[in-house]
């Protein structure tokens, strides 16, 4: 299966503590499991899955699509203003 990361997330990535990263990559190894642990979204962001997960005693999200050969990594933050910079 085939990890494919967009520019936005990578850049939110590579600014992340240690311990941040741990939980994003826990994160990530369980939409490779189970890519449908995610909610799908509607309208503007049609095709797009979001996972909320607890990362260091604050929500985040991670945005993804997927198939069966893939998972594409969209972008992961906080809520607040999640939904406006994944429009970008």
């Amino acid at each position: 299966m085939k990890i494919k990361q967009k520019p936005a997330f990578k850049k939110v990535y590579k600014k992340l503590h240690k311990n941040q990263l741990e939980k994003v990559d826990d994160a990530i190894q369980a939409i490779i499991k189970d890519p449908l642990l995610g909610q799908e979204k509607r309208g503007d962001l049609t095709s797009i899955f979001v996972y909320k997960f607890d990362c260091i005693n604050q929500q985040y999200l991670l945005a993804y699509q997927w198939s069966e050969e893939y998972r594409i990594l969209i972008f992961v933050g906080v809520h607040e203003n999640f939904y406006k910079k994944l429009k970008h």
